[in-house]
């Protein structure tokens, strides 16, 4: 199970035990990480559930997609670390993963 530090403005850094398989976003949703709204449910439709990279994990997590990017088009405090939670895979080697809830 990938351990995966979400750091959110008003809580601080919230540790969530995430399930290789599933994405970034349906774990902070099952661990009711506040932030992470996931309006679309994953469907690639919102950008509810953007997150910044930590710097020394964007080469594993890698850029977004054409279609993720257009969706982050769409959000404001977007950076080169930026990417919707929904798109990212969960697996062993992403333990220890750092990202930081965007403020909306």
């Amino acid at each position: 199970m990938p351990k995966i530090t979400f750091v959110t403005l008003d809580k601080g850094p919230i540790d969530v035990a995430g399930k290789s398989g599933e994405t970034l976003m349906q774990a902070a949703v099952s661990a009711c990480v506040p932030g992470i709204d996931a309006d679309c449910g994953g469907a690639l439709s919102c950008a509810t559930c953007h997150v910044h990279i930590a710097s020394e994990w964007m080469t594993r997590i890698g850029p977004p997609g054409d279609v993720e990017r257009q969706m982050l088009e769409f959000d404001g405090n977007v950076t080169d670390a930026s990417r919707l939670s929904c798109q990212i895979k969960l697996d062993e080697a992403l333990d220890g993963l750092v990202v930081e809830v965007v403020d909306r």
